[in-house]
């Protein structure tokens, strides 16, 4: 039997909620399976810790997660540190450390789930985001100068490479060609940002060419949320830079009926790292505590996840009983219009996976 190391990063807020039911559910879908195992270790790394210790995480913490599988994160943010110390000592430290370059975000409406869209429901759209990861708007290169006086100066450079750009689109486009549709859009801003998202345009027409099967449109990324919104089937696979596919991405989320069940893979696809999957709701701090998080999107991540492990078809089986919940309507969380608290729609996922084969 396959035994999987996983770190559990359970962070901030919700996080020690969401990613508690996460592992209930895998610990649930591993004896279903009976092929594999896992071996979870947690990791008190967040707010808590900083408070104690003064920083985010263990000051060997990247040597400490190195011999894992993958990563199980929960979310980064508290309102007594400030946002740029949660995020920049912890989240990017461990994706910009371990080169996770690829950031992939699946958007879809489930089953049993209404989108904000009118008329839109499940099968209307089935985006996948690729959002270049360790880079661009968030290379943490620039500075601060003259603090307190009236020339006080603050910069930050957005840094493209043409290793990190090219990589990134190759990624994006073998997506692609995997896909029914092989459709790819880019995402830039390059009648504004001139050097940078010209160049993201360049490379990107340059890597098409080794691609023909794979059919390529272009957007502006304030017109893309137009399109996102008006015309969301005529999308499937999207590239974009750090900062828009961030973006792009909370919005997808929103379209696809709620922050709470969206999912994201934090790749090194080289494997020579591990790499880390969390849901993109945040720590959510006016519920914490309440039972009433939605465990979705740490769900789905945790179905990324076994896909990115080899277990593609544990990982469909989760997915198949995340949708029998949803479409179910009984067991749905507040964000998503029920009554249900985290562990009631825990309980019901893992009743659905034992079921799978009913």
């Amino acid at each position: 039997m396959k035994t999987y190391k996983i770190a559990a990063i359970p962070g901030d807020g919700i996080g020690g909620e969401v990613i508690t039911a996460g592992i209930t559910v895998l610990d649930a879908l591993a004896k279903r399976r009976g092929s594999f195992a896992f071996d979870i270790q947690r990791f008190p790394w967040g707010a808590d810790y900083y408070l104690e210790h003064g920083q985010m995480m263990a000051e060997d913490g990247l040597e400490t997660l190195k011999p894992f599988d993958a990563i199980y994160f929960g979310s980064a943010g508290d309102p007594r540190i400030p946002d740029h110390i949660t995020l920049w000592q912890l989240r990017l430290a461990i994706c910009q450390g371990f080169g996770q370059y690829a950031n992939v975000r699946p958007t879809r409406v489930l089953e049993g789930v209404r989108s904000p869209l009118a008329g839109v429901g499940p099968g209307d759209f089935d985006w996948v985001i690729v959002r270049e990861n360790t880079e661009g708007e968030y290379a943490g290169v620039g500075g601060r100068a003259h603090k307190g006086f009236d020339n006080d100066l603050a910069m930050d450079v957005s840094v493209f490479t043409r290793t990190g750009v090219e990589r990134i689109h190759r990624f994006s486009f073998e997506l692609a060609r995997s896909r029914p549709r092989k459709l790819l859009t880019m995402v830039t801003k390059s009648n504004a940002q001139r050097h940078g998202m010209v160049m993201w345009d360049d490379i990107f027409s340059q890597v098409a060419a080794d691609y023909p099967d794979v059919t390529t449109d272009r957007m502006l990324v304030d017109a893309m949320t137009t399109r996102m919104v008006l015309d969301p089937g005529s999308l499937d696979v999207i590239v974009a830079t750090n900062l828009h596919a961030d973006i792009l991405s909370d919005l997808a989320a929103a379209l696809s009926g709620s922050m709470g069940i969206a999912p994201t893979a934090n790749l090194r696809p080289e494997g020579d790292f591990p790499s880390m999957f969390e849901p993109i709701h945040g720590s959510a701090f006016d519920i914490m505590g309440k039972g009433i998080a939605n465990p979705i999107g740490a769900f789905w991540s945790a179905s990324m996840m076994l896909e990115h492990l080899g277990e593609a078809d544990a990982a469909d089986s989760l997915m198949v009983a995340i949708e029998r919940v949803t479409a179910g309507g009984e067991m749905m969380s507040q964000d998503l219009g029920g009554t249900a608290t985290t562990n009631e729609v825990t309980a019901a996922v893992i009743d659905a996976i034992h079921g799978d084969n009913e």
